[in-house]
């Protein structure tokens, strides 16, 4: 799966719709092999787009789970630790 989509599940604040839509739009893109689609697969592009972001925002907002919310800035540290030491020379 594309590493740009990250979980939007169980964070304080919830996940916003311009995240879920972002999410929807790396799944779309790497789905079809289009960064930009042309005039003539626009629409469909984009009612894919519209279908996935609906289909996210059902699924986060309907998984329950006993444990705490994660933060953000907390979750982000972590992330860049695990890449400072992928990367490390």
């Amino acid at each position: 799966m594309c590493r740009n989509i990250r979980p939007l599940h169980n964070f304080e604040p919830p996940a916003s719709n311009d995240e879920i839509r972002d999410a929807a739009l790396q799944y779309v893109r790497k789905v079809s092999g289009f960064s930009k689609p042309s005039q003539a697969n626009e629409v469909a592009f984009e009612k894919a787009v519209e279908a996935v972001t609906v289909a996210t925002r059902t699924l986060v907002d309907s998984l329950v789970t006993g444990a705490a919310p994660k933060n953000r800035e907390v979750e982000a540290e972590k992330a860049r630790a695990r890449s400072r030491e992928r990367y490390a020379s």
